[in-house]
């Protein structure tokens, strides 16, 4: 999140209405009880085709490594840009702007996301809603309410250790791709289903496109890894991983499985690529040598756009 974008003046929070325990926990709370990180005020990013606003919304239940929002990610910190500036911008904005993003952090973590968005599609507005999935009943009541008409979901890993490893939180994984479900099962949703790649998910990055492929992801986007903004402790470890060795299949590996066990779990390309490696016919030096990840990442990219998605994308850093 662009640091101009954040705002100068803290709003206070207003203590929810409780209604009583099988009450609907979105009445509780109004657009006004949205707490808001920052804005920008134009993006052409953000949601692919349109010009928009994004909100930025406080507080994730998360702790990605590679997160550049970790700022924002506390849920005990207040936001700092009143609702009211928001509408106040669209309002003048009419005409030039397509819609709202609301994006994170996780913008699903609120109820109050339900009456903003409410208002923003009564203004007139698309909305679009960036998520990682951690609440997938909340992204579904979003979806069948009809106040959705785009997402771009994160899908970080497989489900199992490795998602738990990135979100740092038990489960994870099973939620995400519970909400991957649930917006395959609205058609009527524009999507764009994101896989942000760093060398630890070189060997799962193909399967994890195939998967997304087979439950009906019509677009999809591999997103390098972006340092600006994250920990200094990941960018170090980051760097030094990505100087190092291979980390999809091995020289070593291409040794001892056969070239189709190798190419399944990886793909074509990739599989080439380490191949070459293995016989020291490639330019990233003799037998032993180790496969850079920009061409790590260039192979993988390539095996994945094979899989014929509708629309792909390779987002370098």
């Amino acid at each position: 999140m662009p640091d101009e974008a954040r705002a100068h003046a803290a709003h206070s929070v207003r203590v929810p209405i409780h209604l009583g325990r099988n009450a609907d926990p979105a009445l509780s709370f109004t657009a006004e009880d949205l707490q808001i990180a920052g804005i920008s005020a134009m993006s052409s990013v953000d949601w692919p085709g349109k010009l928009v606003a994004t909100v930025f919304c406080q507080g994730c239940p998360w702790a990605c490594p590679y997160c550049h929002n970790h700022a924002i990610i506390d849920p005990r910190i207040p936001g700092v840009v009143a609702w009211s500036s928001v509408t106040a911008l669209m309002e003048r904005r009419h005409g030039l702007l397509d819609g709202v993003v609301f994006s994170g952090g996780e913008a699903t973590r609120q109820w109050a996301l339900i009456p903003a968005m409410r208002q923003i599609r009564e203004m007139g507005f698309e909305v679009g809603l960036h998520t990682a999935g951690p609440y997938p009943a909340r992204l579904a009541r979003l979806l069948d309410e009809g106040l959705v008409d785009w997402v771009g979901l994160d899908i970080k890993a497989l489900p199992g250790p490795s998602y738990e490893a990135i979100a740092g939180r038990q489960g994870a994984g099973e939620k995400a791709w519970e909400a991957l479900s649930i917006l395959m099962s609205h058609p009527e949703v524009a999507h764009e289903v994101r896989l942000t790649l760093d060398p630890s998910l070189a060997g799962e990055a193909l399967e994890i496109a195939r998967r997304c492929k087979d439950v009906g992801v019509r677009r999809f986007a591999l997103q390098e890894v972006r340092l600006q903004g994250v920990r200094d402790t990941y960018a170090n470890a980051y760097e030094a991983s990505a100087r190092s060795a291979v980390s999809f299949p091995s020289a070593a590996s291409c040794g001892a499985l056969g070239r189709g066990e190798v190419e399944g779990m990886v793909g074509r390309d990739a599989a080439d690529l380490a191949g070459r490696v293995a016989a020291g016919t490639s330019s990233t030096g003799g037998p032993g040598a180790t496969v850079a990840w920009a061409d790590q990442l260039s192979a993988l990219a390539r095996d994945i756009g094979a899989l014929g998605f509708e629309a792909y994308e390779l987002r370098r850093a």
